[in-house]
């Protein structure tokens, strides 16, 4: 029979604090860290909570519904047991809220098996080098950053930026075989918006969706990463599945970390936030992982920047976390603010011979078409060359740095080559001559953008 607890010191915002008795007639009824409990108003109203935090016999927990209207007098009855997420087959096109509760109105799932979530990351001597490339049609990604299998990379963006449909695309074309994607204080229109999107390109029975809007509990922004991941950690450990983890937005998880600490009156670090936020950040980056005669998991997030300030706590400790990131500013991903650490395990390995010459030389020649725009721009005279690099830029931004273009690899490396005839001789580009000879169109393409197109 579980214990009730009734001796609740304070509340603060979603955080009530109780005192519990250390007498060993009631040990059992002594939680730990992580542990589920039950608050009974007094009035026939109920809601989960967590336990948070333990000093002693203090104990917070922070309520899943929040605190309005609950009473001093209100018990508490701890579970004994950690927060659980459904896990099987069925959850495959269903949408659950922060609590992993389904809000799609879809079957009954509560007799289906669950398991804990917040569990430690794999065992680093069970996991494997990345190697495997995941193709995701963006040629900005897949020539020059691409996404490889078990990495976890952010999207820097700002408000305003049309991320979320980006993250939109990238879930559908992305060659997964589960996709899990969790929002994180999303509107209701943004909500509709992927579920929509997931459904009508006939994805949606392979993805997992778990939703905490705006108008939900802070406290259930918390989790949801956690639900997320251990689900796609069951996916990947137990049926071998190469499972796409998307999350949006998480600075909105971290400004929920920071209300939960002020409530606590923790001592604040840089701009308010919790001293743990590099952890806490860690721990549900960590569980990337391409396990060893298994599936993966890949993380992919989106972290917006206040004010466009990448020094700012959440994407200055998450640079240091993860292996890259994709900026993406004024609608294009910047070739030069983005970065894939791991690219180097796949390009030229697992992809075409002529990958890693096209990329570097398309960057190379864009480098110089942003100095000739600047000479450009500053009235100074140009030269012939400056002219080809002219056309260059404006055909690279056109053909490839908009992020809804969408073609296969090996249709975007043929689109580079074609690209580069259509501006430069071929002793001008400074390439192995083997892939010259192989891959260079032998005559000017027809058709080919003129410099006003370009421009």
């Amino acid at each position: 029979m579980l214990v009730s607890h009734t001796r609740i010191v304070d509340i603060v915002g979603d955080i009530i604090r109780i005192q519990v008795s250390s007498s060993k007639s009631e040990s059992e009824g002594r939680p730990c860290l992580g542990d589920l409990a039950l608050v009974d108003s007094g009035n026939g109203a109920t809601s989960l909570a967590q336990v948070i935090n333990i000093d002693r016999d203090m104990v917070s927990l922070q309520v899943n519904s929040g605190t309005k209207g609950l009473a001093n007098n209100s018990s508490v009855r701890f579970l004994g047991e950690p927060a659980k997420v459904t896990y099987s087959d069925n959850i495959l096109g269903r949408v659950f809220d922060g609590a992993g509760q389904p809000i799609d109105r879809g079957p009954d799932l509560s007799s289906d098996p669950s398991v804990p979530i917040g569990g430690p990351s794999a065992n680093p001597m069970k996991r494997v080098l990345a190697s495997r490339m995941i193709r995701t049609d963006v040629p900005m990604i897949d020539i020059f950053n691409c996404l490889v299998e078990s990495q976890k990379i952010p999207i820097f963006s700002v408000s305003g930026e049309p991320y979320n449909p980006f993250l939109a695309r990238i879930g559908i074309q992305a060659d997964a075989d589960i996709v899990v994607f969790g929002g994180l204080g999303l509107i209701f229109d943004d909500y509709a918006f992927f579920r929509q999107q997931f459904e009508d390109a006939g994805v949606f029975p392979r993805t997992v969706m778990f939703i905490n809007q705006a108008s939900d509990p802070v406290v259930e922004r918390l989790q949801v990463p956690d639900m997320a991941l251990a689900v796609a950690e069951k996916f990947a450990v137990e049926e071998g599945k190469r499972v796409l983890v998307l999350l949006t937005d998480m600075t909105a998880f971290a400004d929920a970390m920071k209300e939960v600490s002020i409530a606590m009156e923790r001592v604040p670090a840089n701009r308010g936030y919790p001293g743990d936020l590099y952890s806490q950040l860690a721990r549900r980056y960590e569980k990337a992982c391409d396990f060893k005669g298994s599936g993966s998991v890949t993380i992919l997030t989106v972290t917006t920047m206040p004010g466009n300030d990448v020094t700012h706590p959440v994407p200055d400790n998450t640079g240091y976390i993860t292996e890259g990131q994709f900026y993406l500013h004024s609608g294009v991903l910047d070739p030069f603010g983005s970065l894939s650490r791991l690219k180097q395990h796949v390009i030229g390995k697992v992809t075409r011979e002529d990958h890693n010459q096209i990329m570097n030389t398309m960057i190379r020649f864009y480098s110089g078409a942003r100095d000739a725009e600047q000479k450009q721009s500053m009235a100074f005279e140009l030269s012939d060359y400056d002219h080809q690099l002219l056309k260059f830029g404006g055909l690279f931004r056109r053909r490839f740095m908009d992020i809804n273009v969408a073609m296969p690899l090996e249709e975007a490396l043929d689109l580079c080559w074609q690209t580069l005839a259509e501006c430069f001789q071929p002793e001008q580009l400074l390439m192995k001559q083997g892939l010259i000879d192989k891959y260079f169109p032998k005559s000017k393409p027809a058709g080919g953008a003129s410099d006003e197109e370009a421009a």
